[in-house]
């Protein structure tokens, strides 16, 4: 399996059979993803930022709320969880999606506005690769972000909506605090454009991997 990330909270997945875009942006956030092919698309929230479906190519079926779905091989789970830590009252409601390709679980949280309860941990539980918010303003702060980790325990953490020169968000942190309270300053030296892994390739601890973001 492939994951790129086109910026912002948008990631496209690759599968033997499938691809999946995850919040497909529109150009104002400052992120430019092109016109990206997918089987399925994600959306965890209706804002622009989160929900440009017309962005995709490839005619896909689009998932946007909680459930179970099976579309072109592709297992998809939606959670149900909030823009903010006051149950929606001030952002409204998010939903986190746990996708299994190629038999690996990769959980996006989408806008997760607040640390999962123990019943969201255990619909989370089990997940591989790890798609969090970590930049605060209208999402998880840095430290709950880490202390999200940490009850998930994924393999693989890929952090996402956070401040890079692109992003025209400016209430968004730098990705620096998530990392340092990660332990994981190094991730930045180590960044790449893309991930390729299978089930066996995903490390034994959990480990952050920054990706870069698409630039034209």
């Amino acid at each position: 399996m492939e994951i790129t990330w086109l910026g912002h909270s948008c990631f496209r997945l690759r599968s033997r059979d499938s691809f999946v875009v995850t919040d497909p942006c529109d150009k104002s956030t400052g992120y430019t993803i092109g016109r990206p092919t997918a089987n399925v698309v994600t959306i965890s929230h209706d804002h622009p930022g989160h929900n440009n479906i017309a962005a995709v190519a490839g005619s896909p079926s689009v998932v946007q709320g909680p459930g179970e779905f099976e579309i072109s091989g592709v297992l998809i789970t939606g959670i149900r969880t909030y823009h903010d830590d006051e149950q929606g009252e001030r952002l409204g409601k998010n939903v986190a999606y746990v996708l299994e390709l190629d038999d690996v679980r990769v959980c996006h949280l989408g806008d997760l506005g607040h640390v999962p309860t123990a019943e969201q941990v255990e619909e989370l539980s089990g997940v591989d690769i790890l798609l969090t918010p970590v930049g605060g303003g209208s999402t998880i702060s840095a430290s709950a972000a880490a202390e999200t980790v940490s009850l998930l325990a994924p393999k693989l953490v890929i952090p996402m909506h956070y401040q890079t020169p692109a992003s025209k968000k400016k209430d968004l942190e730098t990705l620096d605090r998530f990392l340092k309270e990660m332990g994981a300053t190094s991730a930045l030296e180590e960044r790449q454009p893309k991930l390729s892994v299978t089930k066996s390739t995903l490390p034994q601890e959990t480990k952050v991997l920054v990706l870069d973001y698409r630039t034209k």
